[in-house]
């Protein structure tokens, strides 16, 4: 059974930094692209950023480019998400996300297989 368990979410003020990270299990680790989405209270699931398998590629949303950082250890199954000067309208439930390796980087939750259950990130002003 795969499961995806991500943590370190929490509260944080404008400007401060989380690492989330995610475990995998349950498959191949380094036959699938990963990434991160986030989901805002009514708002759509957005494409954050996302990591091949070898992580030598790399791909961020331009509302996080320049800030967040994706990266993954294979040797341990984890995949990790730095994110630095947060900002109120980072506020989301943070998802992690297990594609096959033809998806790399891909942008489209529906071209996901796997999905964790999501760490709440709440960023204050």
């Amino acid at each position: 059974q795969v499961q995806l368990v991500e943590s370190g979410g929490g509260l944080v003020q404008a400007g401060g930094s989380l690492r989330l990270s995610c475990a995998a299990s349950g498959l191949t680790f380094t036959n699938y692209a990963m990434g991160w989405f986030r989901q805002a209270p009514g708002k759509e699931r957005e494409f954050a950023a996302a990591i091949s398998w070898s992580g030598v590629r790399t791909y961020y949303a331009d509302s996080v480019k320049g800030r967040f950082t994706i990266s993954r250890d294979n040797a341990k199954n984890m995949v990790y998400l730095q994110m630095n000067s947060l900002k109120p309208e980072d506020t989301a439930v943070y998802y992690c996300a297990a594609a096959p390796l033809s998806y790399a980087g891909s942008y489209y939750p529906g071209e996901y297989d796997y999905w964790g259950q999501g760490t709440q990130v709440t960023v204050s002003s």
